[in-house]
């Protein structure tokens, strides 16, 4: 992956071109925004902390690609990103989730991302520190060994000396210890010890008492503080299992990466990306939109969601369990379809926190070939990877994929407009009996043609009511 500090906007927009089609104005926007986060990252304080975010709002039909590309760019600058929905806050009488709950989960993922880093930076100390206890268990120090000494299956056979003098061991069996533990050591890395068990007092995961509470909005995070309490109260336990030396290896590289990972150090740079990097994906903006009808029923929950919202997104400090997270330069990505109702809609003062309006355009028949085709995960690579799962090898004709785009624009027509997720429906239709009858084929080569598809969906494409429930 590029270095996010020496991505410019054009390498941005070039590495989102790889896995969504088309959105030109879209992929633009959030490059720009993306760059301007390195940009004030080098301006000197105190200018340096007054320059917010530039928060964007992406206008357009399902399916079009403003998710994917939301997250495409969070995994390009590697830094925590949380989709929410705004409709979970906008049941009548307030009763969703706490807008101040998408800081504390934004949190949690960055947690989650930091303590994965830094698992991967000690992963070598880790494994090194389970070969050496792994050989300490097969051949303890020659102080507790009975030298010479074999169990039946040829293993030594281990006692405990009885009195200090027995750890007073002559240079040469010291040196003859050595020579052994390194032979052993090179039994376990060639794998010619995988067979044999071995006994170890492995951490337990200790189940906690399953502690729910039904409460409202403000308080989804009591559940989860119960919980740390109890495992504190009930700490983890070792056991004693009885397994093979592969599996041992794993449970203490596992053991040990736990005890080498700095949670302080975790938690403190989890804040600090969240605070710096963090991006929120609001998605179904455009549900918490009130029309101006009046001053009662769901229009007046609306506004009030969206009131909620504002100090969130023109920032705030929000309390979380690691500690206090201000939300000044997080950015925030808006998305709406606005069917009915329109960007101006939302209240002026969240209005004003998201300067950058982005339209989205439908995707046309054009655009569904090449989304078959061209990204690195196109859906017509993902059928012949899992094709080949079952040794059958699939092809798609140039018509067959004309035909499949053709007939995703013509049901959206008629029936719902979703976008590129018409694809899915319509593959996984045309595909359905290869996909049952794979495993027993005795041929290993199929080839989609542009008929094959047309005697697919013929029937479904034709009875519009039948396409309503099945594409």
């Amino acid at each position: 992956m590029i270095p996010v500090q020496s991505l410019t906007p054009k390498d941005i927009v070039a590495e989102l071109d790889k896995y969504i089609v088309g959105q030109a104005a879209a992929k633009r926007s959030v490059a720009i925004a993306l760059r301007n986060r390195w940009r004030r990252r080098q301006v000197p304080s105190p200018l340096r902390e007054e320059i917010a975010p530039k928060n964007i709002i992406m206008i357009g039909p399902t399916g079009v690609g403003k998710t994917e590309i939301a997250r495409r760019l969070a995994t390009l600058a590697q830094s925590p990103f949380f989709k929410v929905e705004a409709s979970k806050f906008t049941e009548v009488g307030y009763v969703g989730r706490d807008v101040e709950s998408m800081i504390r989960d934004l949190v949690e993922i960055a947690i989650s991302m930091m303590k994965a880093e830094e698992r991967e930076r000690v992963q070598g100390f880790a494994e090194a520190n389970a070969e050496e206890r792994l050989l300490d268990v097969l051949l303890p120090p020659a102080a507790v060994q009975n030298s010479g000494q074999r169990g039946p299956d040829g293993m030594p056979s281990f006692v405990m000396p009885k009195d200090d003098a027995a750890l007073i061991l002559p240079d040469e069996q010291i040196g003859e210890e050595a020579s052994t533990r390194e032979k052993f050591r090179k039994m376990l890395r060639d794998g010619k010890l995988d067979d044999r068990e071995v006994e170890l007092d492995l951490t337990e995961s200790q189940s906690m008492p399953i502690v729910e509470i039904m409460t409202t909005s403000g308080m989804e995070d009591m559940q989860s503080n119960l919980q740390d309490a109890f495992s504190k109260i009930f700490p983890k336990k070792k056991k004693k299992r009885k397994i093979k030396i592969p599996d041992a290896l794993k449970g203490l590289t596992h053991e040990e990466m736990e005890r080498l990972v700095d949670m302080d150090k975790v938690i403190k740079e989890a804040l600090q990306r969240t605070e710096e990097s963090g991006i929120i994906f609001l998605d179904e903006i455009d549900k918490v939109a009130s029309q101006r009808s009046g001053g009662h029923g769901p229009e007046v929950s609306r506004e009030g969601v969206q009131r909620d919202l504002l100090p969130i997104v023109e920032g705030s400090t929000v309390t979380t369990k690691y500690g206090m997270v201000k939300t000044d330069h997080i950015l925030f990505i808006a998305s709406g379809a606005f069917h009915t109702s329109k960007p101006s809609d939302l209240i002026p003062e969240l209005q004003g926190r998201f300067p950058i309006r982005v339209e989205l355009t439908s995707l046309g028949k054009e655009d569904f070939v090449r989304i078959l085709t061209e990204p690195e995960s196109a859906l017509v690579k993902q059928y012949i990877a899992m094709m080949a799962t079952e040794d059958v090898e699939l092809f798609f004709e140039a018509e067959a994929i004309d035909e499949l785009a053709a007939i995703a624009v013509e049901v959206n027509e008629k029936t719902e407009e979703i976008g590129a997720r018409r694809l899915h429906t319509v593959m996984e239709r045309v595909l359905d009996e290869l996909s049952f009858d794979a495993c027993d084929r005795e041929e290993n080569r199929f080839v989609v043609t542009g008929e094959y598809v047309r005697d697919q969906l013929r029937n479904v494409v034709e009875d519009r009511d039948l396409s309503r429930f099945i594409l």
